[in-house]
Formats: C-alpha cells, sequence, structure tokens
C-alpha cells in the first residue's frame, strides 16, 4: 500500500477510536436525557472524575485493567449518590433547577480534583500488550486505538442486550411511556431511575479511563470532549442511541481529518455540520419531532 493511502487509513482509525470515545459519553448522556428527562450539564465532568480516578488506581496497583474495571463503577457511585440526595430535590423545579444544579456539581468536580491532584497533566500509561503497532493487510495500525474502538462496540452490544432484552431494560422503557402506570404496578420508579442515571455515568467513566493514556489526566478534560459529546446528542436527536453512534463516528472522522489536512478549522468542521442538520432537521438526525 502506498504511503498516502496509508495515511489516509490510519487518519481514519485515529478517527473512529475520537468517535467512540464521544459515543461513549454521548450515549451514557442521551440514556440519562432520553429516559429520565434529565439534562446532566455535570455528564463531561464525571469522565473527567473518572480519568483522575483511573490515573490513582494504577498509581496505587500499577494494573491499568483493574483501573478501567474499578474507575468508572466509583464513578458511577458518585453519579448515582448526586442523582439520590441532589437531583430528586430539585426536580420540582423543572429543567432549571436540575441546570443550575448540575452545572454547580462541574464546578465542584473540578475545583475537587485540581485541589487534589493539581492543574498539571498526569500522564496514564497503557498496558504493556496494548503499546506499539500492529502489522495487518499492509498497515500498521495502532494498537491502543483499535482496543478502543472494540471496548466501545463491547459496551454499546452490553446497553443494547440490558435495554432490550432484559427485564430491567422492558421496566425502564415502560418507565419512559408512562411512570404513574409502571409506579402503580408496584414498581419502585425512583430506584430504576437511579439505575439508569447509574448507568449512563458509567460509560462515561469508561471513556474517561480509555481516552487517558492517549489525552493524558488533566483539568480541561472536560471541557475538551464534554463539548463535542453535547454537540453529538444535539445532532443525533435527544434519546436516540443510533443517531449518537452514527453521528460520534462522522464528528470523529471529520476532527482527525481535519486536525490532520486543515487544521485551522477543524474545530469548524463539526459546528458547521451541526449547523447543516440543525437547520434541515431542528430535531436531529434521529430525533423524534415533538407534537
Amino acid at each position: 500500500m502506498d504511503p498516502t493511502t496509508a495515511m489516509y487509513v490510519a487518519q481514519g482509525i485515529h478517527g473512529l477510536a475520537y468517535g467512540m470515545v464521544l459515543f461513549l459519553i454521548a450515549s451514557g448522556l442521551n440514556v440519562i436525557f432520553g429516559m429520565m428527562g434529565v439534562l446532566n450539564l455535570a455528564h463531561a465532568s464525571f469522565f473527567m472524575l473518572s480519568a483522575y480516578l483511573g490515573f490513582q488506581f494504577v498509581s496505587l496497583t500499577g494494573n491499568f485493567w483493574m483501573a478501567l474495571l474499578l474507575a468508572p463503577v466509583a464513578t458511577a457511585v458518585c453519579g448515582v449518590l448526586m442523582e439520590r440526595f441532589l437531583l430528586r430535590k430539585v426536580h420540582a423545579f423543572g429543567h432549571m433547577g436540575e441546570l443550575i444544579l448540575t452545572v454547580g456539581v462541574a464546578q465542584v468536580l473540578l475545583a475537587g480534583v485540581k485541589g487534589i491532584w493539581g492543574s498539571e497533566s498526569l500522564p496514564l500509561k497503557m498496558p504493556p500488550i496494548l503499546e506499539g503497532q500492529v502489522f495487518v493487510a499492509g498497515l500498521n495500525y495502532p494498537i491502543y486505538r483499535l482496543f478502543i474502538i472494540g471496548l466501545a462496540l463491547v459496551v454499546m452490544a452490553i446497553m443494547a442486550l440490558l435495554l432490550y432484552q432484559t427485564r430491567l431494560g422492558k421496566i425502564v422503557r415502560a418507565a419512559v411511556s408512562d411512570a404513574g402506570m409502571v409506579n402503580a404496578l408496584g414498581i419502585n420508579i425512583p430506584l430504576v431511575f437511579m439505575v439508569v442515571f447509574g448507568i449512563g455515568i458509567w460509560m462515561a467513566g469508561v471513556a474517561g479511563v480509555a481516552i487517558a493514556p492517549i489525552l493524558t489526566v488533566f483539568p480541561g478534560l472536560a471541557d475538551q470532549v464534554g463539548m463535542d459529546a453535547f454537540i453529538v446528542v444535539v445532532t443525533g436527536g435527544f434519546g436516540s442511541l443510533i443517531g449518537a453512534f452514527i453521528v460520534s463516528i462522522i464528528f470523529g472522522l471529520l476532527s482527525s481529518y481535519g486536525i490532520q489536512f486543515i487544521s485551522q478549522f477543524a474545530p469548524v468542521l463539526i459546528v458547521g455540520f451541526m449547523a447543516i442538520v440543525l437547520a434541515i432537521r431542528p430535531h436531529g438526525l434521529f430525533g423524534a419531532r415533538e407534537g
């Protein structure tokens, strides 16, 4: 394969890896909004928190796999505590109360990580087995980026099975359609929504640990990736996992090829794509029309 083609393919892999990270964050946000109606502006901050917790677990144990397992779970527990003791208290104030609260939580998390770990970038070393490249079909592929793509696909499969093939998934989807009726059947709706919220935060946590060896861990991580994730949700359509998946891949490729060929205009590509989509379909590519 000639060098030009190899370069295009390599950039495509980088873009897919970044797109899969965006999907993990955006799909978690979509699960929370689509099933609970809560637009959690602290979502990206939990993504950042998980990256820091992953760094801490690796520092203590030297085991990346332990960090990938435990950090998202610990982050999800923090998210569940926020939902149980904070978000439930402001539901009566509608979306404005939820937005103000989650913005406040995001600021607290940012101040917390700076106070504990400082403001400097912290490297999180990937496991030796995922270092280097693998030679396939005449090309060298970065092993770690292939791992991120595979990890995101596994998480997506788990979510699909959980939501569409289990009793919990049926209860969750029924509660979204008619929470009052499900509650009348004796099912604890607040508990169900708390579990859904925890799952959404866990997905962001997985993304936080996965991307840390590439981007390093720093306080601006939430701003760097979080805004792209929110744009994915809006462009794909609120509540649509398919929309989040497709738009995440498109954004990942736009970002990768944009940085390679027109670096000064790369950030505009994503915003421009969103503007075009929303001008044609204000509810997003796969969002449902209101009314």
